[in-house]
């Protein structure tokens, strides 16, 4: 059982408290499966996803991020366990701001009484890490204060040492938790939940997601008020906007659907496939439609990051769908599988994705194919892309919902239009004209060395090995290379 695991004396409380839950739902067949417990004779229960799904919110938020992560892994769990974990919630209740009091003070050095102009008690909104709060600044901006939970970072370390004691034990009793990497999969989300955790991190998160859209007058993204903000506690603009959930409410308040849809689209598609960071969870509570057609981000704690290597593969991907071109989606599967030596094996997979969604490109049917394929086939998707996956499954229900003819495959391929003719762009072209200039000047700094070297060697004598005289020619045609180099560095620059 779980009481086996070997854990420090501090985290032992918690340890019993993780197995009494467990024990309370009824999850000694799944403890079994996973080698935490004696196998069960009993067959497995119809409802164990959903008996699991209530476990996880029960032990709190560490556990509910879990199953939001394991949501994503349709390449690992069957459809039954997604549904149940894609219905996790990381709600709270509100607590009285006099349990806040103490951590406010401490963040603030004053009482928020006498730090704004207003402050309101009655929270604004609360989750499993934090809880909102409006309040004026002394110069009449409207903020919100958002405060991290007490005493929340101990309990979520601990929670992640356990996680991390039980993927070990996992990987050495379980072919599945090494096939997914669990000890990996809880270093992800050891990541992601300690820089959730850090309001300062979101801070900086929001500052650099502004500055990549200073000059989209469609982004509005809140400032961040540095001098209140802590690792604890942020202060940030208002952001007065309607949650893109019914499309009437959009109209009702002087905002086109259609054009939200195609600003949404293309907005987050430019985060991620040109900006390369993009906002991890664009979900309604996240996403707020302005006058004007505006939209507004808020809630930073996940940023996905895609590399300039990852873009490219997923523009690859998109092509490949929408052109009907199987071996080049192949060759894209097989580099996310880090099994390139091996295309052929995965030919039959691309040609039955694009017999069955080339035409109409559904991402989240195509998804759903997808790593129901790699599960069968026992392969798993590389984890820096299945955030990304995810944002764009978020972002095409929630802007379908307000527009049913929005075509998220229409927005991707722009996005991918943008993308090349960004590659093509004088200014990214001046970039890689100075950083050769600047290499070029570091051999240049060079070159009198190796000139030397090279009028030494042939003026050496032969060695006895049969090897070929030194050819002055080479020498001459080195140094003409090197002036032609210097020469382009300088015409570019």
């Amino acid at each position: 059982m779980l009481g086996t695991l070997k854990v420090a004396a501090r985290d032992r409380a918690r340890l019993g408290e993780v197995a009494a839950v467990m024990s309370r739902f009824g999850l000694d067949v799944l403890l079994a499966r996973l080698g935490l417990g004696s196998a069960q004779d009993e067959p497995e229960p119809f409802d164990l996803p959903d008996r699991t799904r209530r476990a996880l919110e029960a032990l709190g938020p560490t556990w509910v991020k879990l199953g939001q992560i394991m949501a994503t892994r349709a390449d690992i769990l069957p459809p039954e366990w997604i549904a149940a974990f894609e219905q996790l919630q990381s709600s709270a209740p509100r607590l009285p701001f006099e349990d806040l009091r103490p951590a406010v003070e401490t963040a603030l050095g004053e009482p928020p009484e006498t730090v704004f102009a207003q402050f309101d008690a009655e929270p604004l909104a609360a989750a499993s890490m934090a809880q909102v709060h409006r309040a004026t600044l002394p110069d009449g901006t409207a903020v919100v204060v958002k405060i991290r939970r007490p005493g929340i970072r101990p309990r979520m370390e601990a929670d992640l040492r356990l996680l991390g004691e039980v993927a070990r034990v996992m990987e050495r009793s379980n072919a599945e938790a090494r096939r997914f990497g669990a000890t990996k999969l809880i270093r992800q989300l050891g990541s992601a939940i300690l820089g959730e955790l850090d309001f300062a991190n979101e801070g900086r998160n929001a500052d650099l997601l502004r500055d990549d859209f200073a000059r989209d007058v469609r982004v509005l993204i809140p400032r961040i008020h540095w001098e209140y903000t802590s690792e604890a506690l942020i202060v940030m603009d208002h952001v007065p906007g309607v949650p893109p959930r019914n499309a009437q409410m959009l109209r009702d308040a002087g905002i086109d659907p259609a054009v939200i849809a195609s600003s949404g689209a293309d907005i987050v598609l430019q985060m991620a496939l040109i900006n390369g960071r993009f906002h991890g969870d664009p979900h309604p509570g996240n996403l707020l439609c302005l006058p004007g057609d505006r939209i507004g981000m808020i809630d930073f704690g996940l940023i996905g990051h895609v590399s300039p290597r990852r873009r490219e593969e997923f523009i690859a991907f998109v092509q490949a769908l929408v052109t009907d071109d199987p071996a080049l989606l192949a060759e894209t599967l097989a580099r996310w599988a880090e099994m390139e030596t091996n295309v052929a094996r995965f030919m039959p997979i691309a040609e039955g994705l694009v017999i069955r969604h080339g035409r109409r490109l559904v991402l989240a049917d195509l998804v759903a194919d997808l790593f129901g394929t790699l599960r069968e086939e026992k392969l798993a998707f590389p984890p820096d892309l299945l955030l990304l996956f995810k944002a764009l499954i978020t972002l095409d229900g929630v802007l379908g919902a307000i527009e049913p003819d929005f075509d998220l495959a229409a927005a991707m391929r722009r996005a991918s239009g943008r993308l090349v003719m960004e590659r093509l762009s004088p200014e990214r072209w001046s970039r890689r004209a100075a950083a050769v200039a600047l290499e070029v000047d570091r051999l240049g700094d060079d070159l009198p060395r190796l000139i030397r070297a090279l009028v030494r060697r042939a003026e050496a004598p032969p060695a006895p090995a049969p090897a070929q005289p030194f050819d002055s020619r080479i020498l001459a045609a080195a140094l003409i290379v090197a002036a032609l180099i210097i020469a382009a560095a300088i015409m570019l620059t």
